[in-house]
């Protein structure tokens, strides 16, 4: 089965992407690690708990003055995000920590659905991660789509259109806490353009235009990857999991090139 994962940044058109992916003529299943996320921080959940003892004492505004669970109040997601998001040393600890106790919770749930698609004989699914590369989930795809925009301007401006509660210095901060997302591009580009393992979709235009490259990035995917060969995998599952492992060795390999060569870069 082959993992595509797709990452972008905050307003760059991931979500629209996953959804053309999970619509007909792809109609692949979608693990969306929003979701999960959310999933795993439900009052009365071990995230929920830990994410209360961490930040509740110094936040007072923490949790929502509802009855929406018999096991707790619900998060107040706005205010934990004011915690979390910026470029201050106390926003980065505390983005460590809130990323700390989610990160694992949220791996073991993809885990188990990754199983889940497996079994049923599902020839791609999409693992819709924002940070990506960041968490390491990279190392399991065969394949990753970045969704970028060229222009930074773009990017604020839907992002202000989309969440118009927003301060420029608040819409700033969340652009900033997932990475420039060119960086990411590139990062894609370096696992490799030409073998379909790094593929970038621009969306600096209209939905159309996007349709259009989302469409050219599956045509070179397909047949990097086709379907018979995922089919053949689950057949044989010891060679699937030989393949797997060897997908994880280049991945690691990749991933350890790439940190070089930013190192180099800066110190340019």
């Amino acid at each position: 089965m082959l993992i595509i994962g797709l990452t972008g940044s905050i307003a760059t058109g991931k979500t629209t992407v996953a959804s053309i992916l999970s619509s007909p003529p792809y109609s692949l299943p979608i693990i969306d690690a929003d979701i999960l996320a959310r999933k795993v921080v439900e009052p009365g959940t071990a995230g929920y708990k830990a994410i209360v003892n961490y930040f509740g004492p110094s936040t007072p505004d923490l949790l929502l003055d509802d009855s929406s669970s018999s096991q707790g109040k619900s998060l107040n997601r706005p205010a934990l995000g004011r915690r979390v998001f910026g470029d201050s040393e106390e926003r980065k600890r505390d983005r460590q920590v809130l990323n700390g106790i989610i990160h694992p919770a949220v791996r073991w749930e993809v885990y188990k659905a990754l199983i889940y698609h497996y079994v049923r004989g599902q020839w791609a699914i999409v693992l819709d991660v924002p940070l990506l590369f960041e968490s390491g989930m990279d190392l399991i795809c065969g394949t990753v789509i970045v969704v970028g925009v060229r222009d930074p301007a773009v990017q604020m401006a839907r992002l202000r259109a989309r969440n118009a509660d927003l301060t420029a210095e608040d819409a700033e901060n969340r652009i900033r806490s997932q990475g420039d997302v060119r960086m990411k591009a590139a990062q894609a580009e370096f696992r490799g353009t030409t073998t379909a393992r790094g593929v970038v979709v621009w969306n600096d235009a209209d939905k159309a235009e996007l349709e259009r490259a989302v469409k050219g990035a599956m045509a070179s995917i397909e047949a990097s990857s086709p379907r018979w060969w995922a089919w053949a995998l689950l057949a044989a599952p010891p060679v699937g999991i030989g393949i797997a492992a060897w997908n994880l060795v280049v991945n690691f390999a990749t991933q350890k090139g790439w940190e070089k060569k930013k190192q180099e870069k800066a110190r340019l």
